[in-house]
């Protein structure tokens, strides 16, 4: 028997000290719990992904040091750590720590680098070669690196031949909806060859990416035995009955010994929770906000409320991420806002207890009419007119975020700012888009779901047609097409790289053209656009890097 505390923390990247005091908590929480192994993330030394920070000779070293200081004190256990490892020719690669009687006795180098969608391993890493088997009681153990397990030719399978009866994985894998499900899949592969599976995963958020946990144990039959929460720091410490094996492979690093388990302390009965979909996304785009403005240093955070529902989600999810003290929504009507829409604004304030402020743009529309009237006159009024009031609620939202030190919360979703409809300099200002990758569909079910406890967003928020109310009586889908099309379509498009002759199979041909040369015209627009938080298979940014000039035909017909 093994017993194994699997440490799912939330590192800060590049704060090596605050890193490594969580780490050492960790650890001694598992040396209480008299673990004989622990099991930390993938590159939590300095945290992920570090990207071009790995290019700073002094970030390197500070991973180093780091990595050193946290070695004195494992003591009693063993421990396996991710850091940023270099060798004598300054290549870097990343690795996996080997860690007993104070200093770290192995070093594992990852094999297989992900070089796709947000992960750009190769420009940075070197490809590990070498495997790294340890003894462990009366047990053969293996190391391995997030990408190397996914892989149907990893490494892992070489080490399970090679004698090892438990894979430990250390993993940085980003949160995407259903993403849980295909994890537990791919783990059991390991299960079919006979080996046990320590899966340990980083948690928290780290700009547009936002790491679930959920880091996991499971037997040699296929069984997840224990499970740590979602979107939490979490120690999960599991006895694994792991078989034992007469003598170490020929490549194995020493054995090291264990704590009899007669005299360890009894375990609490490990729980695995199961989540509902849209609280789970719920839940990312709470810990992607809070890790986000908190790790950047802000405290609080501005919100333009204009008493629709993007902007009423945007406020509920800042409220639970950063209290709602934290939070102030700055209504800034226009002739052209409803009364509903207004009072709406005002109910949703009042039933999140956040600070509001209500800011006419009347006159600050009437002095642009006036400066431009030279040259506009006898024009119809149009989109210039509409954007104008969009800048000039930027305009607002900015001059407080400067005042104050608030952070500006774009509320713009996936739907809008795919094709195009939303205003750059305006609606899209700020630093950070809580909802970027959010369909439209998705808004709705994530608002009701705000509610299921508790009424917070008013339910005329939710029962009206969206509209920008830009113009008199406008409403989107004057200008779209219906938002359950638009989001189907856009998937098809987006996240699963369907062509145009494919989409035309299940939607009629002329809508989908509207839509896919509305996507690829506006990825200038993305461009400029804020961070925000993946929550899909492919989130406008690293996810979909489209040329903004190019002379593609999609052959339309």
């Amino acid at each position: 028997m093994l017993r194994v505390a699997l440490a799912q923390i939330n590192p800060t990247l590049g704060a090596f000290e605050n890193n490594q005091k969580r780490m050492q908590g960790f650890l001694e929480l598992a040396q209480k719990q008299e673990a004989d192994l622990i099991i930390f993330p993938e590159l939590v030394i300095c945290g992920y992904p570090p990207e071009d920070l790995l290019y700073q000779e002094q970030f390197f070293k500070d991973n180093q040091s780091a990595l050193k200081n946290f070695a004195k004190n494992v003591t009693g256990i063993t421990a396996v750590v991710g850091f940023v490892d270099q060798d004598a020719k300054g290549h870097l690669y990343n690795a996996a720590a080997l860690i007993a009687e104070g200093k770290v006795q192995g070093v594992y180098h990852k094999h297989c680098l992900p070089n796709y969608g947000v992960f750009d391993e190769k420009r940075y890493f070197k490809i590990g070669t070498q495997n790294l088997m340890f003894g462990i009681g009366d047990t053969c153990a293996a190391v391995n690196i997030c990408e190397d397990i996914w892989d149907d030719k990893g490494p892992w399978n070489e080490q399970i031949k090679a004698g090892a009866k438990l894979i430990i994985n250390i993993s940085a894998s980003p949160y995407e909806m259903q993403k849980l499900d295909d994890r537990k899949k791919m783990l059991k592969r390991c299960a079919g060859l006979g080996a046990h599976v320590c899966y340990v995963n980083l948690v928290g958020g780290q700009d547009e990416l936002v790491f679930d946990g959920n880091s996991m144990v499971m037997d040699s039959q296929g069984k997840t035995i224990a499970q740590a929460r979602s979107f939490e720091e979490d120690l999960l410490v599991v006895d694994v009955k792991v078989p034992a094996v007469r003598k170490l492979p020929v490549k194995a690093v020493k054995s090291f010994n264990k704590i009899n388990l007669k005299k360890k302390v009894t375990l609490s009965k490990c729980v695995i929770a199961k989540v509902d979909p849209i609280a789970e996304v719920y839940k990312a785009l709470v810990l992607g906000t809070r890790d986000y403005v908190h790790k950047s240093g802000f405290k609080k955070v501005v919100i333009g409320i204009s008493g629709g529902i993007d902007s009423a989600l945007v406020a509920c999810i800042a409220c639970d991420a950063l209290g709602q003290d934290n939070v102030v929504g700055i209504s800034m009507p226009s002739r052209f806002n409803s009364d509903e829409t207004k009072s709406d604004a005002r109910t949703l304030a009042h039933h999140l207890k956040m600070n509001f402020k209500q800011i006419s743009i009347e006159r600050v529309v009437g002095a642009f009419d006036t400066i431009l009237d030279n040259d506009f006159y006898k024009m119809p009024k149009g989109l210039a007119e509409e954007n104008i009031q969009a800048r000039i609620r930027g305009n607002i939202l900015m001059a407080f975020s400067n005042k104050f030190g608030w952070l500006v919360l774009t509320t713009g979703n996936k739907s809008e700012m795919g094709v195009g409809y939303c205003t750059l300099y305006g609606d899209m200002c700020g630093g950070y888009a809580v909802i970027k990758d959010v369909p439209k569909i998705l808004v709705f079910k994530l608002a009701r779901y705000c509610n299921s406890q508790t009424l917070r967003i008013p339910q005329s928020i939710i029962d009206r047609p969206p509209s920008a109310e830009l113009r008199p009586n406008q409403k989107d889908q004057d200008s779209l097409p219906p938002y359950d099309v638009l989001d189907a379509i856009m998937e098809q498009y987006v996240e699963q790289h369907q062509s145009y002759k494919n989409i035309i199979k299940k939607f009629d041909p002329e809508i989908v053209k509207q839509v896919i040369r509305l996507i690829d015209r506006s990825e200038y627009k993305r461009r400029q656009a804020p961070p925000g938080i993946k929550i899909t298979s492919r989130a406008f940014g690293k996810d979909w890097r489209l040329p903004i000039t190019n002379g593609f035909d999609h052959h339309f017909e």
